[in-house]
């Protein structure tokens, strides 16, 4: 007697589309569903199976999550998990710092220091080895680039995303 229920892993996987590709309402959300066999996909949907109307969510959202912190531990979870793997985020965050206030300096390149180094453990194994090291001559020479750093703010580096957006961040 009755609707069919609609499985709570849909509910949420339905708002996890939703904000993973930006789409403003639920409404939206189901309508791109119904003609996206990727999103069919995720949610476990068949080419011919029914996607619930939009407003069975906010329903359901009164009644099932309304007052838990359901979405608080899958965020949750996600970053644990991602920390277990050595994921990051890597948004730039805006420095307070103004952008037309710098110093121009000149820096080793970080990555001639890593192979100067690993080029010095290779050159230890083919040693070890009896094999005859790699020659140093081109690993000499120390290259240097040059850097803008904020007056204001030491810490925060230069990021260049295109032509207009030019910003000390983090």
């Amino acid at each position: 007697v009755g609707r069919p229920s609609i499985d709570p892993v849909i509910l949420v996987k339905l708002t996890f589309i939703q904000y993973t590709f930006g789409i403003r309402s639920m409404r939206k959300t189901i309508e791109e569903v119904e003609t996206n066999m990727a999103y069919r996909w995720f949610l476990g949907y068949g080419f011919h199976d029914k996607v619930p109307h939009f407003s069975t969510f906010g329903k359901n959202y009164e009644r099932r999550f309304k007052d838990t912190d359901l979405f608080e531990q899958i965020f949750y979870r996600i970053l644990m998990t991602a920390a277990e793997h050595v994921f990051v985020d890597s948004t730039h965050v805006k420095a307070s710092a103004n952008k037309r206030k710098f110093e121009k300096k000149i820096v080793r390149k970080e990555t001639r220091a890593y192979q100067g180094r690993l080029q010095e453990e290779i050159n230890q194994d083919r040693e070890n080895h009896g094999k005859k090291p790699f020659p140093p001559d081109k690993f000499d020479k120390e290259e240097t680039k040059e850097i803008k750093e904020s007056t204001t703010d030491s810490e925060s580096g230069y990021y260049v995303k295109d032509e207009r957006t030019k910003q000390f961040a983090y």
